[in-house]
């Protein structure tokens, strides 16, 4: 399988190493949520891990929850609501919409607010390593510190700080030896929830959060580790430096992936804009099919605008697909499917190239529907349409969604039960 690698822009194989995949995700940050660009970051994730499991490979997954930070105290304040409260009700929200879509449950959904003490072990680290410093109850990274800063996102070092300023940067703090010094540790603010650490009551930097949380899950070095594009720059560049800078390693990430953004009215979706298409209100009018065919019919790397025509066009394969699986065919010669399989394992094996699949799959089905009124044997070909289905985390002929989903998703829906 080829992927690619932003560090060194280009398709690379990959290869699992040891006796698992390991995969870190970055996930909401649960303050209103699912709209189709989480969906399809998440969606797309699962297609790559379903089909490593597909290939006999063991799957290693952590998403985490970011359930402290800056908006999750804004919009509860704004609603005049518990921030804990407000969190746990978008993340049960987040969670059913997942289920829904028959997305396959991470092994491990972790609240930041589980790991904070781990994370000031992490801060001390990098304090001991002469790349962070504190100031004023606060504890910065300073990127001078580490020239590989920008190796991921390659941004010019002149153009980083506009791009960290519409990211939650603030270039204006004092306590700064530099604009672009991120904070790892924040000191707290009155009426904030804080933590008990070296520096003062404070609580955690949005990207320690992921740096701490992924090691101390998945060990030193993950496979592959993504979340939505927005992410490359200012969050994953920080992670590295932040990872890298306290273990001394070399590369802490195998692979990057990085979905690209999904645009709406002309612009990006998103929660500053407000141009949002809810996941939910998707569903009162397209299956759960449809909406995974949808999404997959777009590339990960490459951005897309919803378009209501296209997902039309996503439900009517889908209710071919379910007519196909549920066909009738007779004794007459077997379909075979084995070029369409491979073809389709091609597809995917070319850095998930799920635009071509999912035409691989649509041929299919057209042939068994085809082959069944001429009264052939359709059997191993409605197999075959199974396997891609699964893949692609689609329900087909059941009524919802997988036993696994349904268990998985609801054992971390128990631990967010505060509200």
């Amino acid at each position: 399988m080829k992927l690619y690698n932003p560090l060194e822009q280009k398709l690379e194989v990959f290869e699992p190493r040891g006796h698992a995949v390991s995969v870190y995700v970055c996930g909401i940050t649960p303050y209103d949520t699912t709209h189709l660009g989480h969906a399809f970051t998440f969606t797309s994730f699962d297609i790559i891990i379903r089909y490593l499991e597909s290939k006999g490979h063991r799957v290693v997954y952590v998403q985490n929850v970011t359930d402290i930070d800056d908006d999750i105290l804004r919009q509860a304040k704004k609603e005049g609501k518990d921030w804990q409260v407000l969190g746990d009700r978008w993340t049960a929200h987040y969670i059913q919409d997942m289920q829904a879509l028959n997305v396959r449950p991470p092994d491990f959904f972790p609240r930041a607010t589980d790991y904070v003490a781990d994370m000031v072990e992490t801060v001390k680290q990098l304090i001991e390593a002469g790349v962070a410093y504190e100031s004023g109850g606060n504890v910065y990274f300073h990127i001078d510190s580490w020239p590989r800063f920008g190796e991921l996102s390659r941004i010019p070092r002149d153009e980083m700080l506009a791009v960290a300023n519409e990211r939650g940067n603030f270039p204006d703090d004092p306590n700064k030896r530099d604009p672009l010094d991120f904070v790892l540790w924040q000191a707290q603010a009155p009426g904030e929830p804080a933590w008990e650490s070296p520096w003062g009551l404070g609580r955690p930097g949005w990207h320690i959060e992921c740096s701490t949380m992924s090691s101390e899950l998945l060990g030193g070095t993950v496979d592959i580790h993504g979340g939505g594009a927005d992410l490359v720059f200012p969050h994953h560049e920080s992670e590295i430096a932040q990872s890298e800078g306290a273990a001394g390693q070399e590369h802490f990430v195998r692979f990057w992936m990085h979905t690209a953004m999904v645009y709406y009215q002309g612009e990006k979706m998103s929660k500053s804009l407000g141009n949002l298409i809810m996941v939910r209100d998707m569903l009162k009018d397209w299956s759960p099919d449809a909406l995974r065919l949808y999404m997959a019919g777009h590339h990960y790397r490459e951005p897309w605008p919803h378009n209501d025509e296209e997902l039309a066009t996503a439900e009517q394969l889908a209710q071919k697909l379910r007519l196909a699986i549920l066909a009738t065919g007779d004794t007459g010669p077997s379909l075979d499917p084995t070029t369409a399989q491979s073809v389709f394992t091609k597809a995917l094996e070319d850095d998930l190239c799920t635009p071509r699949a999912v035409r691989v799959l649509e041929q299919l089905t057209n042939a068994t529907l085809e082959a069944a009124d001429a009264g052939q044997d359709v059997s191993t070909a409605q197999a075959a349409l199974r396997e891609m289905g699964h893949v692609f985390g689609l329900r087909l002929d059941q009524a919802g969604p997988e036993p696994r989903v349904i268990e998985g998703w609801g054992r971390h829906l128990q631990r967010f039960s505060r509200s």
